[in-house]
């Protein structure tokens, strides 16, 4: 397990995971992560701060699953590391990728594996989890599992994105490059057994009920695209977001046009070229959803 696990593949110039290998359709490589660090910078702008279950003061254990860089648990620049907030906490994060860094506070360890739960049950005080719709494959069962290894009392907190744009204006028609590249994305990724649309609709809260959770909640934020909102920091937010969408366009797409919908690299580099010009227009007042949705373990 350690070799795969620490070994990589590499398919069309970009670097991907081998430990358990296509399950995540997209690149760990060094620009990636880049990426996603730019992606933590600019939820923590839209939001000003890193959770909003209401965990208490006092959390002992902490899962991170997806934790890609770890920079949710080990990074601050304007509400705190994970670590100082909650020094007497266990944080633990989980990764298919081994990207973290090795010098981390005393209190954050990563390992990588595929959220295997390991751990006893009535084990974690709070569960996170961001920016994973792209690889879940199985939302009721991850879900149940995370319930099932929560203390009573202890949450879990989703926060991700609907990856597909909205225009304020209703003026986004439907062969708008940015809503076909969207399109192609999504179907690329239901060939692969993806369902890339889960956290939209209140679909996730739904689940979290169903599975027995209480006092669910779901709170819907706007990330525009392009710098289009008059408010700063939104103006701001929108940069961020159009500058890692534009950075991430052929590593979004690869795996799941090439993998999910049998394009050739080509013929994605081709289309590519309209979807990039396409992101600069700011007359559709382009936006995405960000779904943060938490919920808790019932405590009788």
């Amino acid at each position: 397990m350690m070799d795969s696990a620490r070994d990589y593949i590499y398919e069309n110039g970009r670097r991907y995971h081998r430990f358990r290998e296509g399950r995540y359709n997209f690149p760990n490589d060094d620009i990636e992560q880049q990426r996603e660090d730019m992606k933590h910078a600019m939820v923590k702008l839209l939001c000003g701060q890193l959770f909003f279950a209401p965990i208490g003061n006092h959390p002992q254990e902490i899962l991170d699953m997806g934790t890609g860089t770890g920079i949710w648990a080990i990074e601050s620049e304007y509400t705190g590391r994970m670590g100082d907030l909650f020094e007497s906490a266990n944080i633990l994060g989980v990764d298919l990728s081994p990207i973290q860094p090795n010098w981390v506070p005393s209190n954050v360890r990563f390992m990588v594996d595929d959220v295997e739960w390991l751990h006893p049950r009535d084990h974690f005080d709070y569960i996170h989890a961001r920016h994973t719709v792209m690889a879940i494959k199985n939302w009721p069962q991850l879900m149940r599992r995370a319930l099932e290894h929560l203390r009573p009392g202890g949450w879990v907190e989703i926060q991700d994105v609907h990856h597909f744009p909205i225009s304020y204006n209703n003026t986004m028609a439907a062969d708008h490059p940015v809503a076909q590249y969207w399109g192609f994305i999504k179907e690329g990724l239901t060939n692969l057994g993806v369902d890339f649309h889960a956290v939209a609709g209140g679909r996730l809260a739904d689940k979290m009920r169903e599975c027995g959770y209480v006092n669910v909640t779901e709170r819907v934020l706007h990330i525009p695209i392009g710098t289009w909102p008059k408010n700063k920091v939104l103006k701001t937010v929108g940069m961020y977001w159009r500058c890692i969408l534009l950075d991430g366009i052929q590593a979004i797409a690869l795996g799941p046009l090439t993998r999910g919908c049998r394009w050739s690299r080509e013929q994605v580099e081709v289309f590519l070229v309209q979807v990039r010009r396409a992101y600069h227009d700011n007359s559709c007042l382009m936006y995405m959803p960000l779904h943060i949705v938490y919920g808790q373990k019932p405590r009788g």
